[in-house]
């Protein structure tokens, strides 16, 4: 069943004592940590859709959607655990966009959200464990599984020419669990991985880690970490060293901060993350930018936080209650054919036709189709760095 994310800490609506018609959605996300970067843009994009429902006055019974930040750090299990359950049981969220980063998402998901029995849609944790473990129905994810991504980087870096790669990976869930992605389908493709070592986030000094990765060789060093921590600084390690100058970068290393750390030095490595040409990609990115000249709509996860807060309410509405506990059930209903098709933009449309006991085919901004454990199905934009930009190539 379709897996979904509840918005986390932020609010959207106006000041004042909360009404009994307030509905409360957590976004829980690392405001600070190893992304930190690429989540404002996030969460602005969750309550871009949450904004639009309530301008639209078409929520059933009066329904104002509140948005409230928890910080998951994106790496402390720990301190991602405890936001989580402050904004369940102090905040009431009915609830939760996130996790973020896969390690602590299952760990919120396990110690929290289950025994809470609070829904979760995640835009943005993609390790393939997710796909497996146990989840009472309660989790969904627009982002897809990094078993697809590992695919589609491996197309990416034979497209390229690429024979032999170095692969360094943060010493996380996500890490892991792409790198084996990564290598398993370049491999199976004839390619040949010399190295396939972690990192760890954090250090100052990844000298050490850099040697190895040169030591071993190949035509380009895969970087599968986080843009913001140990990812940037193999990077950097290994201009300086001269180890390698070109990067084959994944979904966690991408975003604006990475070429302005790094500079002209960037140009020409490439890589995919998940995104989408879809219909609805366009509103999200325009309204985003009439709202707030900085936000990025096509940056990295911001048009699946969109979808993720957009299937929370919908699928309330549909089930015509709050309660995860059955609007769970209504998750794929409104994802997935049939119905009629609605677009990111159109979420008063998509109201109106569930009042009037119409099927919809939620879109969204990424053309959304959830599959299997209740996922995204998956598109991938390919980007070549030029010019500290990424550039769009193609989508896949």
């Amino acid at each position: 069943m379709k897996k979904m994310l509840m918005a986390s800490a932020a609010t959207l609506a106006m000041v004042g004592a909360a009404s009994a018609e307030d509905v409360k959605l957590g976004i829980l996300i690392g405001f600070t940590g190893p992304i930190e970067s690429l989540t404002g843009h996030m969460a602005a994009a969750a309550e871009n859709a949450m904004a639009e429902v309530n301008a639209s006055g078409k929520a059933p019974n009066g329904w104002n959607f509140v948005s409230v930040r928890g910080d998951s750090t994106c790496a402390d299990s720990a301190a991602a655990t405890a936001a989580a359950e402050r904004l369940i049981t102090a905040e009431g969220v009915k609830g939760i966009i996130g996790g973020d980063c896969s390690g602590v998402t299952r760990a919120v998901l396990t110690n929290v959200a289950m025994p809470n029995g609070i829904v979760m849609v995640s835009p943005s944790a993609t390790s393939p464990a997710l796909s497996a473990d146990p989840d009472d129905g309660l989790f969904f994810r627009t982002a897809p599984s990094d078993a697809r991504e590992g695919e589609v980087m491996a197309d990416v870096l034979q497209e390229h020419g690429v024979k032999s790669i170095a692969l360094s990976y943060s010493n996380t869930d996500y890490g892991k669990g792409l790198a084996e992605s990564i290598a398993n389908a370049f491999i199976a493709k004839g390619g040949t991985v010399t190295i396939n070592a972690s990192h760890d986030d954090g250090k100052a000094d990844y000298s050490a880690e850099v040697a190895a990765l040169a030591a071993a060789g190949g035509d380009l060093l895969v970087v599968a970490g986080y843009l913001d921590q140990g990812g940037k600084g193999i990077i950097q390690a290994s201009l300086d060293s001269g180890a390698f100058s070109t990067f084959g970068l994944p979904g966690g290393m991408v975003g604006e901060n990475l070429p302005k750390t790094i500079g002209p030095a960037l140009d020409g490595s490439y890589g995919q993350h998940a995104n989408s040409d879809a219909q609805g990609m366009n509103y999200l990115i325009e309204t985003g930018k009439a709202a707030n000249p900085s936000f990025d709509g096509s940056g990295a996860y911001a048009a699946e936080s969109y979808d993720a807060a957009a299937l929370i309410m919908l699928a309330m509405a549909a089930a015509g209650t709050t309660d995860s506990k059955v609007y769970k059930e209504k998750v794929m209903d409104v994802a997935n054919a049939p119905g009629e098709k609605v677009y990111a933009g159109e979420l008063a449309k998509a109201l109106e036709l569930i009042a009037a006991g119409t099927d919809i085919d939620y879109e969204g901004a990424t053309g959304v189709e959830l599959i299997g454990p209740g996922e995204s199905a998956g598109r991938y934009r390919e980007f070549v760095v030029k010019d500290g930009k990424y550039e769009t190539v193609k989508f896949r």
